[in-house]
């Protein structure tokens, strides 16, 4: 009885001082927390020219957008497309943020402000309309 009581101690003293879990690690969930969030919608919104050269129906008019089926794969969970195209956050906006968490990069695919996992290129999480309104 007192040998299974000490090695319960030892057991919880060893997850009570352990230490934190990475990022990635199984169970952990990387996402956007709500003051990135904030921040990067107040910078896009600040950023944001009267018109900002949209068409009639409020899409950009710079062809960049992607194929529908593509764009509907850019949602938490799936993989970025092979050879897809993306972008770095603006040096302003990188400037605002916190770093990103180790492992991970925020980058800009079609209007949406994604939190991408570098070794996987795994989208964690999305900011949609964001860019674009």
């Amino acid at each position: 009885m007192t040998r299974s009581i000490l090695y319960g101690l030892v057991v919880f003293s060893i997850l009570l001082f352990a230490p934190p879990t990475e990022a990635g690690e199984v169970g952990v969930q990387v996402v956007f927390t709500d003051g990135e969030a904030s921040i990067i919608r107040a910078y896009y919104d600040d950023q944001r020219a009267p018109q900002n050269g949209k068409g009639k129906n409020g899409k950009a008019k710079n062809g960049k957008e992607l194929p529908p089926g593509i764009a509907k794969n850019l949602q938490r969970g799936k993989p970025l497309p092979p050879g897809i195209a993306k972008q770095a956050l603006p040096t302003g906006l990188i400037d605002l943020l916190p770093p990103a968490p180790k492992g991970y990069e925020r980058v800009v695919l079609s209007g949406k402000v994604l939190l991408v996992e570098i070794a996987t290129q795994v989208i964690q999480d999305v900011l949609e309309d964001v860019i674009l309104g």
